[in-house]
């Protein structure tokens, strides 16, 4: 096992040195397509960018005919949490349509800057009472989220979140998000093994799901994170509400911390590492601002354990007739086993 982390530690710390000296990176929130006309409507539109959702959704509440601003700010009401669902998913088949995507669903989330931010959506939200959220990993792209990373389908959030969403069942009250809602790293290298963009994907992801909240109280969500996806939760999970019930993560490099404990949430925590992941190279450490801390599947984390015997690897997790894609399937659906 020395002999086979040490290629790993060689391409990872290495490279990582340049990074190493630099202070970690403050990613900053950026204001969504047409937020300066969004500002100076004469109506004293909510600030995309500062307003909590539940002041979001109060505001909207008191502006006349909001389909309008669906037509003159579908950038802005595409992503503005706590804005009703049923607005986001009509401005953003505007924006999608504006930007030649053209992709069937409903979606929550569409930017197509930079590397592009996209959250499509599985089931009923506005009636689901509970919502599972998909967050993946490294080298997740707006071009690649419905054809995979590398085109191996496997690979596209879109089509683990279908997988998920039919593995449940597809109940009335189940909905399923595949949420890229933040910049991951390109790949599983040196800028993986910061958190800066995790920081900054669990501030996104913080303020999605209490953009969800806004609109369902009653709802419980389960977070379940791929990768680098399982940092961003285990960096968010201080903030989450408490009708977040189930923390799950596969494929994990670690969550931000050494014991679950340290999370600092009541929900639960579920992880799932299957033999032949190339995550098992990965040094579970924290120095020098590289590393994610323990792995969750390791006995000393404290988290629920679950197989994965079956996986074929690092980005099979979500494959139809997998045990992992059964016991997240349950998770999602009713919290898994107790």
């Amino acid at each position: 096992m020395t002999r086979l982390l040490l290629p790993y530690a060689l391409v990872v710390i290495a490279p990582a040195l340049a990074l190493v000296l630099a202070a970690p990176a403050q990613v900053s929130p950026t204001a969504p397509i047409g937020a300066d006309g969004w500002a100076a409507d004469p109506r004293h539109l909510p600030d995309p960018v500062s307003t909590p959702p539940a002041a979001v959704r109060d505001a909207l509440a008191q502006v006349g005919a909001p389909e309008d601003l669906v037509h003159r700010y579908p950038g802005v009401v595409g992503n503005l949490d706590g804005a009703p669902f049923a607005l986001r998913y009509e401005a953003n088949a505007r924006a999608m349509a504006t930007a030649g995507e053209a992709h069937p669903g409903r979606y929550l989330l569409f930017d197509p800057r930079g590397n592009g931010h996209v959250a499509q959506v599985y089931g009923e939200l506005d009636t689901a009472d509970r919502v599972a959220v998909l967050v993946p990993g490294a080298g997740n792209r707006l071009y690649n989220f419905w054809h995979g990373v590398g085109g191996v389908a496997i690979r596209s959030p879109s089509r683990q979140a279908a997988n998920l969403y039919t593995a449940a069942g597809a109940p009335a009250g189940l909905a399923v998000v595949a949420w890229l809602g933040y910049d991951p790293p390109r790949a599983l290298d040196a800028g993986a093994a910061r958190e800066d963009l995790a920081r900054a994907g669990a501030d996104a992801l913080v303020r999605f799901v209490a953009g969800i909240i806004a609109l369902r109280p009653h709802a419980t969500v389960a977070l379940i994170g791929h990768s680098y996806g399982s940092t961003v939760i285990g960096l968010a999970a201080p903030g989450l509400p408490g009708q977040v019930t189930d923390l799950a993560v596969v494929a994990s490099p670690g969550m931000g911390v050494t014991r679950a404990g340290d999370l600092h949430t009541t929900a639960r925590v579920w992880a799932g590492l299957a033999d032949r992941d190339v995550v098992r190279l990965v040094p579970n450490v924290r120095l020098l601002g590289l590393g994610h801390g323990r792995a969750p599947t390791d006995p000393a984390f404290g988290a629920r354990v679950f197989a994965a015997r079956d996986v074929a690897g690092h980005d099979h997790y979500l494959d139809v007739g997998t045990d992992s894609l059964r016991t997240l399937a349950a998770i999602a659906s009713a919290g898994g086993a107790s």
